[in-house]
């Protein structure tokens, strides 16, 4: 028994909150302000507009699978703030990493293909987009501590391909380091029926490895 069904000050607190740094796949759906700005490239109604001024995505996190499959997420993607710059900053390094994230892209991938792929026809190509999101938490307008989605996570991560779903636990060992080179087998034949193996001859003993060889190979340090 762990505590008396009279006295409930020894009870657990719930916390509807996921832990801060958890890695999870979403599914981001915007939903609809109805500010348009055609000269800043927001149309389609996506974008909202609050009573300070400041523009935003009012964004909506599903988690799409793991243990907080289901689970959804609610916060702001800054696009202006009449403040400064700072707050439309953040919410377009967090459109790029989404895009980064949702299309297998390297942060520091600066090839055309990968530039190509972080151009948006508009707000709609975002809307239904699944990523690797990294859990924050922010407060609400009690002062309750919420989730929020203020990075995401790109194939650099050990862990970015098998939250992606392309490939198995067993399929991720070891994934980010070399592969472990097994023996050739093409070509290989048994030996012929009656086959004798020859004696082992006394091997000569070799050289000492080069000075500075450490015993691992180079990409291993």
């Amino acid at each position: 028994m762990t505590g008396l069904w009279n006295d409930f000050n020894s009870a657990q607190s719930n916390s509807n909150v996921i832990p801060k740094g958890t890695l999870a796949k979403v599914r981001l759906t915007i939903r609809p302000g109805g500010f348009d700005d055609p000269s800043q490239g927001w149309t389609g109604g996506y974008a909202k507009r609050g009573a300070t001024g400041a523009v935003y995505l009012d964004a909506e996190y599903t988690v799409v699978e793991g243990p907080f499959a289901k689970r959804k997420i609610w916060s702001l993607i800054g696009l202006y703030s009449p403040k400064g710059p700072d707050w439309a900053n953040a919410g377009r390094g967090l459109i790029k990493g989404i895009l980064n994230s949702a299309r297998g892209l390297d942060d520091k991938d600066n090839s055309p293909q990968a530039q190509a792929k972080r151009r948006i026809g508009g707000f709609a190509e975002l809307d239904g987009i699944e990523f690797i999101a990294r859990m924050d938490i922010g407060s609400d307008t009690n002062g309750e501590d919420k989730n929020e989605v203020r990075s995401a996570v790109t194939p650099s991560h050990r862990d970015y391909a098998q939250l992606m779903g392309q490939g198995s636990a067993a399929q991720m060992q070891g994934y980010g380091q070399p592969p472990v080179m097994s023996a050739p087998q093409q070509g290989y034949a048994a030996p012929a029926q009656g086959y004798t193996a020859p004696t082992p001859q006394p091997q000569t003993p070799q050289s000492p490895a080069a000075p500075g060889f450490s015993g691992r190979p180079s990409w291993a340090e």
